[in-house]
């Protein structure tokens, strides 16, 4: 194809790829600082159709770390390296740097009235060096139906069906994921990380500030058609279950200033083929390589370091069965906002007959100023305590205890630009000293540069 024919269509593009990049999509959380605070997606039924529209979206995000780590209560911490012939708890060495870069792709198509689709790719992440798809779903605030009552049914409903965020909890709203890190103050979300994407849908009411949601999913992270087999499945339970979602609450701007949100949240899977709703991340976290293994090494293994992805969180391991519930309030009044999550869960692995328990507990105080409040200082405790499931070496006997501490300041140059930096400190408890996380402590900072629209 000659040059000048590549130019005529490569001109004949642009004006409707920038024109369709900036559409209004109705009834969707925005990509910038005008999204934060936004928990589900807002509710308007006055929307009109005059066409299909699409707009695209994306998430950026660089980050350079100073962080480091030791774990002196543990066995052989001064040996280990990636040859399997000598073991050892020695932790991985790690120095200030930068981390990989992790970018977000969002594609939202308006199909008709108050119909709307979206997907979402990872373009870059810890997990992935190549392009991977979140999810995609399609959400109805109406529908195609005539008639009065179905009106009426909308005005109240949301509808969404496909593979998407399980809306279990408000701290998925507000934790960072990928290269979409603009709604978090911080740099990470909690150290048992509850995100997970899932198979099915979910019915959410709302009015007058009252909210309620039921939902339905396949119970696991992609879909899957295989049945359970006996050696991966010791229990003898055979069966694959779905899980079921129920959430409450209230969300009101009670006076001018003064905001309150609390709700109620539960997620249960009684058989599942592997779940993974405190694991089910594909991007990565924004501590990279802390208290991880030096013989976990990832250039041996995967370009993209997938095994040492999600450094410095905490997996209980539920991914036979688990019953999960989680508290949660937020109050803004005027710039400052305080946010609260209390969680207790149970579940187990395919390999044991009991459960074990696991409750977390995170606060954090954020005030912003400045005009249209585009400065920041936040401060967060978060604290775990969970019984692990024994292995071939280790014996959990007690609770393993996980605390964090972060101070946070950030500055948004525009509604799109975020510059943010975190001071953290986390340190384990009785962790055996099998175990190479006995003693455990990391803690210095990171600093972001974010882009969202």
């Amino acid at each position: 194809m000659k040059f000048s024919t590549l130019a005529v269509i490569a001109f004949s593009i642009v004006p409707f790829t920038s024109f369709a990049q900036f559409q209004k999509i109705d009834n969707l959380r925005p990509y910038d600082k005008t999204g934060i605070n936004v928990f589900e997606d807002p509710k308007d039924s006055s929307t009109t159709f005059d066409g299909l529209k699409l707009k695209f979206g994306a998430g950026f995000t660089q980050q350079f770390q100073n962080l480091k780590h030791k774990n002196p209560g543990a066995l052989n911490n001064n040996i280990g390296s990636f040859n399997p012939a000598v073991p050892g708890n020695r932790l991985k060495i790690i120095t200030p740097g930068f981390q990989t870069a992790q970018a977000n792709l969002y594609m939202d198509v308006q199909l008709a009235d108050g119909i709307r689709l979206n997907i979402t790719s990872y373009l870059s992440t810890k997990h992935h060096n190549e392009t991977w798809v979140k999810g995609g779903y399609i959400q109805f605030d109406k529908l195609p139906f005539n008639g009065k009552i179905w009106d009426d049914i909308m005005e109240i409903a949301t509808i969404k069906i496909g593979h998407f965020e399980v809306d279990y909890g408000d701290e998925h709203f507000r934790r960072s994921d990928g290269g979409s890190t603009i709604y978090n103050p911080f740099m990470e979300g909690n150290i048992v990380d509850e995100f997970a994407t899932e198979i099915g849908g979910q019915v959410m009411l709302r009015k007058n500030g009252f909210f309620g949601l039921l939902g339905a999913t396949n119970g696991m992270i992609k879909g899957n058609v295989d049945s359970l087999y006996a050696a991966s499945n010791p229990d003898g339970d055979y069966k694959k279950a779905p899980s079921i979602l129920l959430k409450g609450g209230f969300d009101k701007q009670v006076m001018d200033d003064v905001r309150l949100r609390v709700s109620a949240s539960y997620y249960g899977n009684q058989s599942s083929g592997g779940n993974t709703i405190f694991g089910g991340d594909r991007s990565g976290s924004n501590y990279q390589y802390v208290m991880e293994l030096n013989s976990a090494n990832p250039s041996s293994t995967s370009g993209a370091g997938t095994p040492l992805a999600f450094s410095g969180r905490f997996n209980p391991g539920f991914s036979k069965k688990v019953n999960t519930v989680m508290l949660n309030g937020f109050l803004k009044v005027k710039g400052l906002e305080l946010f609260g999550t209390f969680e207790t869960a149970s579940g187990r692995t395919s390999k044991e007959i009991d459960t074990r328990k696991m409750n977390q507990f995170a606060a954090d105080a954020v005030y912003r100023f400045g005009k249209n409040e585009n400065l920041f200082i936040g401060a967060k405790y978060n604290t775990v305590k969970a019984r692990l499931a024994n292995t071939a070496v280790i014996t959990y006997a007690d609770d393993v205890k996980i605390n964090r501490v972060a101070a946070a300041a950030g500055w948004f140059l525009t509604k799109n630009v975020l510059l943010k930096g975190e001071y953290v400190v986390q340190k384990y408890q009785d962790f055996p000293t099998q175990d190479y996380r006995a003693g455990g402590k990391f803690n210095g900072y990171v600093i972001e540069a974010v882009v969202g629209f």
